[in-house]
């Protein structure tokens, strides 16, 4: 059996872990593909609450495999604090996979992207913070420690010494900041390889052992695609590939063995950090979608910029990213609407676009232009199916189809398992 892709498609956030974690209950194996302790995935199951940043939303089904693929950049801290609070909580981890071909998030990682934001002042990212990015750039750049270097000492200690007296001299050089001393951080790193040596493994070989059974995998992209590196809202983007592409290389799985790819959507739009965002409402509206949404950020806690569907942007990343499938979550928000609006076009003086240009400065003085559909102003949150949902739900799931030339095949109307309908 071919596998399946769930990714965001616009700037992230948008409920990719309740779906991964409801498909998962019929799923051999859940790969999580790239981003970091950047990502904040939300599940809501019988056992309670979790977010999880680096662990793959399959964790809480004991049948399923989980696997941090290659693309994936580590905190081991991170990981190693969410593997003991599932114990904690009673969910067993054994089914934890971890690539040993991963990048490993360092300690002069998250120093380094802490300092280059505050350099930036005003023309800052907006980043997590969390050391993403000067990790992903030392993996392109070939000054890379993975996970598979940390198992072996005498390897460890050889990569060690060279990095980080590289990364001091650049910390103390060009930021003015304290450096690391090796053998404290040393005996981190193999403290730390000691808690996940039992769950390391060649995952694409894995994956691809059990693709050949015709076994069903999911692939859980982080982020979503308009912050692609590539076909994002660069710069405002995030380090990895967030798309349907980028989850078949951080996964080890070949595009002609991918048979969908769904993607995930909020009824409405947000974002975190700077860039462009012209379906943006700073208004009441705008602040009770977020209110209504919960819409702050699972691990910065920023509140999240809101708007209303940008259909141009997201017609964009389904094109791209070859979707065939679209889950548009969080309909439940917009219950109390007596109209809602969706973004169409972008409007200028002497023109329309109809896409994301990829000089941003081209998007200055656009004004969207508004498609507007009758509100439902019910209670949408204890309906279970696809028939019961409103006409207007209908009516406006039926324009998201039409504007992205893709079907509804599951709505959300509430952030627990049994909130998520789909469509026979």
């Amino acid at each position: 059996m071919p596998a399946t892709i769930i990714l965001g498609g616009l700037w992230g956030d948008e409920g990719k872990g309740k779906l991964t974690d409801a498909l998962s209950s019929s799923a051999t194996m859940v790969v999580r593909a790239n981003g970091g302790s950047n990502a904040g995935h939300t599940v809501v199951a019988p056992q309670g609450k979790f977010k999880f940043r680096l662990m793959p939303s399959g964790i809480l089904n004991p049948n399923c495999i989980c696997v941090l693929g290659a693309g994936v950049a580590i905190e081991l801290p991170t990981l190693i604090a969410e593997m003991d609070d599932l114990l904690s909580r009673g969910i067993d981890v054994s089914n934890l996979r971890i690539s040993d071909r991963a990048h490993l998030v360092l300690p002069w990682h998250r120093a380094l992207d802490q300092l280059e934001e505050t350099r930036r002042e005003q023309d800052e990212i907006g980043t997590t913070l969390n050391g993403n990015g000067p990790t992903y750039a030392d993996k392109a750049s070939r000054h890379g420690i993975r996970v598979a270097d940390i198992l072996r000492p005498e390897i460890l200690r050889r990569k060690l010494a060279i990095e980080l007296d590289s990364k001091n001299q650049l910390l103390a050089s060009v930021y003015g900041a304290e450096g690391y001393e090796f053998e404290s951080l040393y005996r981190d790193l193999t403290g730390w390889a000691d808690r996940i040596r039992s769950h390391v493994i060649a995952s694409e070989v894995v994956v691809q052992d059990e693709l050949a059974k015709g076994a069903n995998i999911l692939i859980e992209c982080a982020q979503g695609a308009m912050l692609d590196i590539d076909y994002g809202t660069y710069p405002y983007v995030t380090s990895s590939s967030p798309t349907a592409a980028g989850a078949c290389q951080g996964a080890g799985v070949a595009p002609t063995q991918i048979d969908r790819v769904i993607g995930v959507y909020k009824a409405y739009t947000t974002r975190v950090g700077g860039g462009p965002m012209p379906s943006e409402l700073t208004d009441d509206v705008g602040e009770l979608i977020r209110a209504r949404g919960n819409e702050y950020g699972t691990v910065t806690g920023r509140p999240r910029r809101t708007g209303w569907f940008d259909a141009v942007a997201a017609r964009q990343s389904a094109r791209l990213n070859g979707v065939t499938d679209l889950n548009i979550a969080l309909v439940d928000v917009l219950d109390v609407f007596e109209t809602v609006s969706m973004c169409t076009g972008y409007q200028f003086p002497d023109r329309v676009m109809n896409h994301v240009p990829a000089l941003l400065d081209d998007l200055e003085g656009a004004a969207p232009i508004w498609e507007e559909y009758a509100g439902w102003n019910s209670d949408t949150t204890n309906i279970e199916s696809w028939e019961d949902l409103p006409a207007e739900v209908h009516s406006y799931l039926a324009g998201i189809e039409q504007k992205l030339d893709t079907r509804v095949t599951y709505v959300g109307v509430g952030p627990a398992r049994e909130q998520l309908i789909q469509r026979s």
